[in-house]
């Protein structure tokens, strides 16, 4: 198998974290995560890593360094892991699109949910702070953030798609399904 690159693109809590997790334990994938960069940077600063502060540094380093700069050292940093599967976690904007297309072999995969369920999981998993303590009216806010509000289009351009409103079982299915098509 030549190495494959998959994009997941997903609205919050769709599923990208498992889908990322069952690709490294059943394929032996590694991963690149958009967040990671930002999350370094707030750690480093001593900045809480709550959505805002992410959407925050992700728009001021955008601003003064370039629309593509994350795009660029994700696509670097997934061209150098040795894997042949590798994933790449938060794909949200055309400009990322845009550059992890010059990647040989990226495949960009949309992840979807009902967004109760998407909801439920984001306050059991409070990835952010203050995540568990979210009204579903606030969840459904969070779309509506810059960070955000290119995912719905982006998801449209995706070659293959995952429902996972249903069981982890489900889910391992449709991405083994994808895995076959791929090798």
């Amino acid at each position: 198998m030549s190495k494959i690159i998959i994009g997941l693109v997903g609205s919050l809590a769709s599923g990208k974290e498992t889908t990322k997790k069952y690709l490294a334990e059943k394929y032996n994938a590694k991963d690149c995560k958009f967040s990671s960069i930002l999350r370094d940077v707030l750690e480093r600063v001593a900045v809480p890593n709550s959505r805002e502060n992410l959407q925050k540094i992700s728009t001021i380093l955008r601003a003064n360094f370039g629309e593509n700069l994350l795009a660029k050292a994700i696509a670097m940093d997934a061209s150098k892991l040795d894997a042949d599967v590798v994933v790449i976690d938060g794909v949200r904007r055309f400009t990322d699109i845009e550059h992890l297309n010059e990647l040989p072999n990226f495949i960009l995969v949309k992840i979807d949910a009902d967004s109760k369920v998407r909801y439920e999981r984001m306050k059991i998993r409070n990835e952010n702070a203050g995540d568990d303590k979210k009204t579903f009216e606030q969840f459904l806010e969070d779309h509506n953030a810059e960070a955000d509000k290119q995912i719905p289009e982006v998801m449209k351009t995706a070659k293959y798609s995952i429902d996972n409103s249903g069981t982890l079982e489900d889910l391992y299915k449709q991405i083994n399904e994808i895995i076959k098509k791929l090798s």
